[in-house]
């Protein structure tokens, strides 16, 4: 394969998995204080662990990008600045620095189920701190009254998340040979 024929299959996937995650955003569960409970993560896991630290995270720059300028591919259909730097927004910026830690870590630990999930975990949890802390930011509630909002609810459908992403990936790992990177 070529140097160019390479660079399109790699941006081809990297729009691939921009897709994936912004479907998932829309397979969405509204919650009453704003952050509903999604599968966009699963996707940013996917994205992080199939394509490597530098397409995987490109995917989710892409995703950001396309949400920063309109197009409405968060949860419910929702685009633009004010959907970006709401009081949720800071758990969409936080996909970029998921995708990049899974990637990083899976690359540095293997392939392994445990290894995985590990991986998953530290990405959710830095997506997780990231948008608390810029929930508590824009809304001034105090740190209890944000992960009980927007952290705690989710702690069982994060987990259920990382299982699947961890075994999808251990099945297209057979398949596909290795990451798609």
């Amino acid at each position: 394969m070529t140097k160019s024929s390479e660079n399109v299959r790699r941006m081809v996937l990297c729009a691939m998995f921009t897709a994936l995650v912004a479907v998932c955003s829309q397979i969405a569960v509204p919650m009453p204080w704003g952050v509903p409970i999604n599968l966009a993560l699963f996707a940013v896991y996917m994205a992080g662990t199939m394509l490597g630290p530098v397409w995987g995270t490109a995917s989710q720059v892409v995703f950001i990008a396309l949400a920063a300028i309109g197009v409405p591919v968060l949860a419910n259909f929702q685009g633009g600045p004010s959907a970006i730097f709401g009081k949720t927004g800071g758990y969409a910026i936080g996909y970029i620095l998921t995708a990049l830690l899974t990637a990083l870590l899976t690359k540095a630990l293997g392939r392994k189920f445990w290894s995985l999930c590990v991986a998953m975990v530290v990405g959710c949890a830095a997506c997780y701190v990231l948008g608390t802390i810029w929930f508590m930011i824009l809304t001034g509630a105090d740190l209890v009254s944000a992960l009980g909002w927007c952290v705690l609810p989710y702690l069982p459908g994060d987990a259920v998340k990382i299982v699947l992403a961890a075994v999808l990936t251990m099945q297209l790992d057979k398949r596909l040979k290795g990451s798609l990177a």
